[in-house]
């Protein structure tokens, strides 16, 4: 039996497919709240992760887009700072 050992090129794109998933993901909540004022929509978004999405997945979300916001949707980056983020 042989062990094959991941490589740096596996967890990047591992990491890669996880933030494009979460992208989508947030995506489509933006999709449904986009009907309703800015005003409502914003925080409507985050109350949803908030309630919906585990603490790992909030946290992997804000670290892939914190500093990088550029490839979600404008609601979604309008509701990022109200997003709930794990202490560690």
């Amino acid at each position: 039996m042989t062990i094959v050992e991941p490589t740096s090129h596996d967890a990047d794109r591992h990491q890669a497919a996880k933030r494009e998933t979460l992208a989508r993901m947030a995506g489509q909540i933006a999709d449904f709240f986009k009907s309703y004022p800015e005003e409502q929509a914003v925080p409507a978004i985050a109350d949803h992760i908030n309630q919906f999405w585990s603490r790992r997945m909030r946290e992997d979300f804000v670290v892939a887009f914190d500093t990088q916001s550029a490839d979600i949707q404008p609601l979604v980056q309008a509701a990022l700072p109200a997003i709930r983020r794990t202490s560690r």
